[in-house]
């Protein structure tokens, strides 16, 4: 974790080796960012709990 950013494929690798598809976590993803869950950075390199701050990743 870096400034409140989890890089998106410290998720997406376990993800896959746990039998998910690319699709699947692509689908997840867009579930959870249409709920508030979490937001993508523009780029897709890293996502970002929203109300986190930089305190929590220390």
């Amino acid at each position: 974790m870096q400034d409140g950013r989890v890089f998106i494929e410290l998720i997406n690798v376990p993800f896959l080796k746990q039998g998910g598809t690319g699709e699947q976590f692509s689908v997840a993803v867009a579930l959870a960012q249409e709920r508030g869950w979490l937001e993508l950075h523009e780029s897709g390199t890293y996502l970002r709990l929203p109300g986190q701050t930089n305190a929590l990743a220390k």
